[in-house]
């Protein structure tokens, strides 16, 4: 009697299942394997300098932060002791500046366009 099986109504023959392996020249499976494994590499040190730069660029902003939050902490410290530091000044005549001139353009287009519209 054969080692087959009959099971469900099919006929089953033992044996490892599934795909067979093709027969494979084993050097350039190998160095298919090199080829993966340079690739890797070179992703993985692509990756590590996107990480660096990052990161670089991210110390460069927590110092230009911490420069800007030294600035206001000394400005606190000026105006507490009754002093409008200098920069502020600037800061708040240059908003006045802007506001006067946002006003000023905004009167002589609305000037033109009654002037336009008066025409026929």
């Amino acid at each position: 009697m054969d080692d087959s099986k009959v099971v469900g109504g099919k006929v089953k023959k033992p044996g490892k299942r599934g795909r067979k392996p093709a027969k494979i020249d084993l050097k350039a499976k190998l160095e298919r394997s090199r080829q993966s494994a340079r690739e890797c590499r070179a992703r993985k040190k692509l990756r590590y300098q996107y990480l660096e730069e990052l990161v670089s660029s991210r110390e460069r902003a927590i110092c230009a932060l911490r420069e800007e939050l030294e600035m206001y902490k000394q400005w606190c410290m000026a105006m507490d002791q009754g002093k409008i530091p200098s920069e502020i000044k600037a800061l708040l005549t240059g908003e006045e500046q802007g506001k006067a001139q946002h006003n000023s353009t905004k009167l002589a287009k609305t000037g033109k366009t009654e002037a336009n519209s008066s025409n026929p």
